[in-house]
């Protein structure tokens, strides 16, 4: 078996768009997939509602009004307790397998000590995915069947972006629990938005993507606890006009965390969402590219 065989019915992921793409954003959300094979269940000691705890449920959904207006979203269906793509392509756990790792993973990343590596070992509060060692060869085969064409794709969406009007800007779409806390002040943000940093995007769309949410009434914080993952560091390249924001959201506003339940508040974020989004991508294009880069 092998992981193209878990995902015979369902693509392991898939690209949203218009007929035409009408603006320079694309928008990604690599861990909303929900699709678990049952080959995967039966390798993991966890049960459904469990292996869930990583998901960033429905993100896919609440950023789905990007495509109406133009902007390609590249959603996963495979989950991220099976395959995480915000991670480096090797950034692998040498405990969890059977054999030696590469020697070219890098082994000694935060990420791969947390047991959130490019397999994940755990997901949510600590718990562990799987109940012993797996073959090196379940690893090789995500990363090279799944990993590797979903930054394949994620990268032709930029090139073509680029190409076709000269600037870009790639928005990471991400869910966070509830209880996550930003700041001395410990404040519970509605939203985090991430630019590693003020090295992956202009300080003109930070600033204005954070203004746009807290003119809608959302507390923000910026870069903490997330600043943006490999995917926001990997792609923002903001002196080649290529931008990237990671936009985490607080799962409170619009699902039960412990039935995994949209909630009552699911569809005035998404249209919040929505809006925010025209909003974003009505900002001209020269406003963005020539200014300096944001201060942490």
């Amino acid at each position: 078996m092998t992981a193209n065989d878990d995902f015979s019915v369902v693509a392991p992921f898939e690209v949203r768009a218009s007929a035409e793409q009408r603006v320079p954003f694309v928008f990604n959300s690599p861990h909303s997939g929900r699709h678990y094979p049952e080959r995967f269940l039966a390798m993991a000691r966890l049960d459904r509602d469990a292996i869930r705890r990583s998901e960033d449920c429905f993100v896919d959904e609440l950023f789905g009004g990007v495509v109406g207006l133009g902007a390609p979203l590249l959603a996963a269906n495979f989950p991220r307790a099976y395959l995480d793509v915000n991670r480096e392509p090797w950034e692998l756990d040498p405990r969890m397998f059977v054999e030696p790792v590469p020697p070219f993973a890098n082994i000694r990343s935060a990420r791969v000590a947390g047991g959130l590596g490019t397999v994940p070992r755990l997901v949510g509060e600590g718990l562990d995915i799987y109940p012993g060692r797996l073959p090196l060869a379940e690893a090789i085969c995500r990363i090279e069947a799944i990993y590797k064409p979903y930054h394949d794709t994620l990268k032709r969406l930029l090139t073509r972006t680029h190409a076709r009007f000269g600037f870009g800007v790639l928005i990471d779409c991400h869910s966070m629990p509830a209880s996550v806390r930003s700041g001395e002040n410990g404040i519970r943000p509605d939203f985090i938005v991430g630019d590693r940093f003020g090295t992956s995007a202009s300080r003109a769309l930070t600033e204005a993507a954070i203004g746009l949410l807290i003119s809608m009434g959302y507390t923000v914080a910026h870069n903490k606890p997330y600043a943006g993952g490999f995917i926001t560091e990997h792609y923002g390249r903001p002196p080649r006009n290529l931008h990237a924001l990671q936009i985490e959201i607080n799962r409170g506003l619009y699902m039960n965390e412990r039935t995994f339940q949209r909630s009552a508040g699911f569809d005035a974020l998404a249209d919040d969402l929505s809006r925010f989004c025209a909003d974003l991508m009505s900002i001209p294009d020269d406003d963005i590219r020539d200014l300096p880069l944001a201060a942490e």
